[in-house]
């Protein structure tokens, strides 16, 4: 989720999005790890988008903050669309991190999955900004691959966990640290159509979910 906002003068729309962690295994250096990712990536592209015959560069400014120490009712009552919540946990139920849906404010994130380069935190942040997963999981052919593919897609050897392997078996597909994003994911946000109030919109939508640690037995029922 995030706040874009139109500099009419400089030509740019701004998005911005604040990360907020919390977790057992929540720390100062994997939240900023997030930020860095996120806002890397999501720049990347230098992307450009056209609204009313006027073409504005789209920039992410993503800034973080770890807050251990919050409450589901912090989070519950939370008005700010800028603001996303991250719990990171060194277990997550499915082995793997989510986030609430698509276009939402919060997620729980699998430790292992952080690793630097790991282009989880900038898939994650796709989806809260509107974007899902593509139909076609059969990117062969087409080089790198895009943000939004997930774990399992089909890709050329030398994207696959193991190059030696046939496409689809175990090593055999998409290595997430190849995905990258391009203008093309960008413009999938469909920023021209937002609804500007003052300059500023709203992308995605308050989930505002406060997850428990999977690992504690009193939230596995």
């Amino acid at each position: 989720m995030g706040e874009a906002e139109i500099d009419t003068n400089n030509r740019i729309i701004i998005i911005h999005s604040h990360i907020i962690t919390y977790g057992n295994a929540a720390d100062e250096t994997i939240t900023e790890s997030i930020r860095s990712e996120i806002e890397t990536m999501w720049n990347e592209p230098h992307a450009t988008i056209n609204i009313k015959g006027v073409s504005f560069l789209v920039s992410f400014h993503i800034t973080a903050l770890l807050q251990p120490s919050i409450d589901d009712i912090e989070i519950l009552s939370n008005t700010n669309s800028r603001n996303n919540y991250f719990r990171i946990e060194e277990y997550a139920h499915g082995n793997i991190s989510f986030v609430d849906s698509i276009g939402c404010n919060t997620g729980y994130f699998k430790l292992e999955n952080l690793y630097v380069g790991s282009t989880t935190a900038a898939h994650e942040y796709g989806h809260t900004l509107g974007l899902e997963h593509p139909v076609n999981l059969d990117y062969r052919g087409k080089d790198i691959p895009r943000i939004m593919y997930p774990r399992g897609t089909l890709v050329d050897e030398q994207f696959q966990y193991d190059p030696s392997k046939s496409a689809g078996v175990t090593g055999g597909t998409m290595h997430p640290m190849y995905r990258k994003v391009f203008t093309e994911d960008i413009v999938l946000l469909k920023l021209d159509k937002l609804r500007f109030i003052n300059n500023k919109a709203v992308i995605g939508d308050f989930t505002n979910v406060f997850h428990y640690n999977h690992a504690d037995e009193r939230f596995n029922a």
